[in-house]
């Protein structure tokens, strides 16, 4: 385990996210995200006749379709599991976000149209890691488009491409992964 060893204690939650990164036969691309709430203990919810130990208390998806631009085609949610009747409202609101960029600003942009009682906490939280992913999943489709042409590899400076310098630590352009590249390709 990575971290230090823990005091004894008790699980009482358990929060489960997974987020995939498909390329479609069409071309686009979908980052799908599912949430799901648990409690080691049954209480009561007026809404649900009570929640027994282990069933969702959250159970909710989020799929975003994009271009290769990065650019929202289609953004839906769903919500199989909630602690309310109400919540299920929410998921209608994501599709506010089609037409919008992932890339800097994204976030706050989409808080914009979801924020407050637009939509839902829970939801919204899984946006910055579809952010993410959609990333890596853009990487992995033109680094396997680049193996085929060469002439289309990423555009990088010292060996690290350019849209990624300085966004992280390991990133710095002045730090030890920069340096790394840049003496590999003087050799």
């Amino acid at each position: 385990m990575p971290l230090s060893r823990a005091t004894p204690r008790k699980l009482l939650h358990q929060r489960d996210i997974q987020l995939r990164g498909y390329e479609r036969a069409d071309g686009l691309v979908d980052i799908e995200a599912r949430i799901l709430d648990t409690k080691t203990y049954s209480w009561g919810n007026q809404d649900r006749s009570g929640i027994q130990a282990g069933e969702a208390l959250h159970d909710m998806w989020v799929r975003v379709t994009i271009d290769h631009h990065m650019v929202i085609q289609a953004c839906e949610a769903s919500m199989d599991a909630t602690p309310y009747n109400v919540c299920g409202g929410a998921a209608a609101s994501f599709g506010r976000l089609n037409g919008m960029k992932l890339g800097k600003g994204f976030i706050k942009a989409a808080m914009e149209q979801l924020g407050g009682v637009a939509s839902c906490t829970h939801l919204r939280e899984l946006l910055q890691p579809i952010a993410t992913v959609a990333f890596q999943t853009m990487h992995s489709i033109r680094e396997h488009r680049a193996l085929h042409n060469a002439s289309k590899a990423p555009r990088t400076t010292s060996g690290i491409q350019v849209a990624l310098l300085n966004t992280c630590f390991a990133y710095d352009e002045t730090g030890p992964l920069a340096r790394r590249a840049a003496a590999k390709a003087s050799i």
